[in-house]
């Protein structure tokens, strides 16, 4: 089953046609796609040449100095130079991955997973170029990035929601104040974390001042901005998320889950599909509330809905990955 995800990722790596569609102030615009660009590198852009060669569209690799001789890069149709080995020079350079699909003559851009597949900039700047971004809409990128509008989202569109504190007010006598409503144990999240930076779990009053410092500083030094948000701490939680697909004519499909509770530093190390333990009731609430969420936020493309679990096998609303999964 693990083969299978990797796969599903694999064959929804470029659109399910060789067309694309997006949404213009004019209206539903649809062009052929005869040439992608793929804004990655290594096993993930191999991945999605594959899937193109087999749709008769063709490839262009990006490489920096360090990449050079990858086998992504003859593994293409053609190769182009995008900078140094750093990645803010290269890879991050969105004006330069722009400017490669233009003198490559590709329609549309493939951003991977990492790299710029969640960043709702580039999304608009390939809009604005009139070149496809295999992807979701902009505003789902942006909505989602954002914990706090996640939530309120996913509250208002009825998908299950753990009790918190969402709101502006920052200040730690507030965030304090709303931790004892909850009630402790409670999670510090930044409002604009990912990866497992800038959580920290509070465990009682006395030690919230620390934790919450310590969420803050991390932040800080990952996402230039410490706001947090506040939940009420799952203890044993299971970690199961959901794989949705979108397209642009409002079809929304589930393809079961997968649990990802092994992990080191919030970290997954080991999925495992299909999820152990649940029964079909269980397997097919998570798929429907995937499904509700991705509707909520007009979604286009593959995407992963992520819910934390407790005890007695309720499921909660984390997260939404804007991109393919790294499975």
């Amino acid at each position: 089953m693990l083969q299978l995800c990797g796969r599903r990722s694999a064959l929804s790596a470029i659109l399910s046609r060789t067309y694309s569609s997006s949404v213009t102030s004019s209206g539903l615009v649809t062009r052929r796609i005869e040439k992608v660009l793929i804004a990655n590198r290594g096993e993930i852009a191999i991945r999605v040449m594959k899937t193109a060669r087999k749709m008769g569209i063709k490839s262009v690799a990006v490489f920096s100095d360090a990449d050079r001789a990858s086998l992504h890069t003859r593994f293409a149709d053609e190769a182009h130079h995008v900078g140094e080995p750093a990645a803010l020079k290269s890879y991050l350079d969105m004006k330069k991955i722009i400017e490669t699909a233009r003198k490559s003559n590709a329609q549309a851009i493939h951003p991977g997973y990492g790299f710029l597949s969640e960043n709702a900039e580039f999304a608009e700047l390939c809009a604005k170029e009139n070149i496809a971004f295999v992807g979701p809409p902009t505003q789902a990128i942006r909505d989602m990035g954002t914990k706090s509008i996640a939530k309120q989202i996913m509250s208002d569109a009825g998908v299950p929601v753990i009790i918190g504190y969402h709101g502006s007010d920052q200040s730690d006598s507030k965030l304090l104040e709303e931790s004892k409503k909850i009630g402790f144990p409670v999670m510090l999240k930044a409002v604009y974390g990912g990866g497992g930076k800038g959580m920290r779990i509070a465990s009682n009053e006395e030690e919230f001042a620390e934790k919450l410092e310590s969420a803050r500083s991390e932040a800080r030094k990952s996402f230039g901005n410490d706001d947090m948000l506040v939940e009420k701490f799952v203890e044993r939680p299971r970690h199961v998320e959901v794989q949705v697909f979108g397209d642009t004519h409002g079809n929304y499909v589930y393809l079961w889950e997968r649990d990802c509770s092994v992990q080191r530093r919030h970290q997954k190390i080991i999925e495992e599909a299909p999820a152990p333990g649940l029964t079909m009731e269980q397997r097919r609430s998570l798929g429907e509330s995937a499904v509700r969420a991705a509707q909520a936020v007009n979604y286009v493309g593959a995407g992963t809905v992520e819910f934390i679990m407790d005890v007695k096998g309720n499921f909660y609303f984390m997260e939404m990955n804007t991109r393919l999964q790294c499975v």
